[in-house]
């Protein structure tokens, strides 16, 4: 469609967020869509902070599951589950530093979100993204997932206020 073909143009000629990433393709609504387990398109409907952690996690999501990788720095050669979802969260400008999964458990505020929500506890963390799954279960690192590969039971449900 006009949206994604604009996405693709403004990509490919090197364009940036506001975030210094690459903007994801956009789809129109509200649903974010699967175009590979290494990238996803943004809704078109989506507020900004949202297309910016889709297209955050859409640079990381080729990268390898490195225990701890993410943690220290939000730069990493590879990613964990709670580092994958605190770089996108950060991406968003919903998180200043990396948070391990007991803290994700207690972060923003509690319940599902709109636009995203996360699911944390003690040794996992993966989130949803306009309807899409980003986890690191189901793959050899951080991915995109639609259907989701975990399941939210035995999880805490937390999401940034507003979204």
């Amino acid at each position: 469609n006009n949206l994604a073909s604009i996405s693709n143009q403004i990509a490919s000629e090197g364009g940036e967020t506001t975030t210094g990433q690459v903007p994801a393709p956009l789809n129109p609504g509200e649903s974010a869509e699967v175009i590979s387990e290494s990238e996803a398109s943004a809704p078109s409907a989506a507020p900004q902070a949202v297309k910016d952690v889709i297209s955050a996690a859409n640079s990381i999501a080729t990268t390898p599951y490195i225990w701890g990788g993410g943690h220290g720095s939000f730069e990493s050669s590879g990613y964990d589950c709670s580092g994958a979802v605190s770089f996108a969260l950060h991406g968003g400008g919903f998180l200043e530093s990396p948070l391990d999964s007991t803290g994700l458990e207690t972060w923003g505020e509690a319940g599902p979100g709109k636009w995203i929500t996360v699911y944390a506890n003690s040794g996992h963390a993966w989130m949803v993204v306009a309807g899409i799954a980003f986890d690191t279960v189901g793959g050899p690192g951080p991915r995109w997932h639609d259907p989701w590969v975990d399941s939210p039971e035995g999880f805490i449900v937390r999401h940034p206020a507003g979204y």
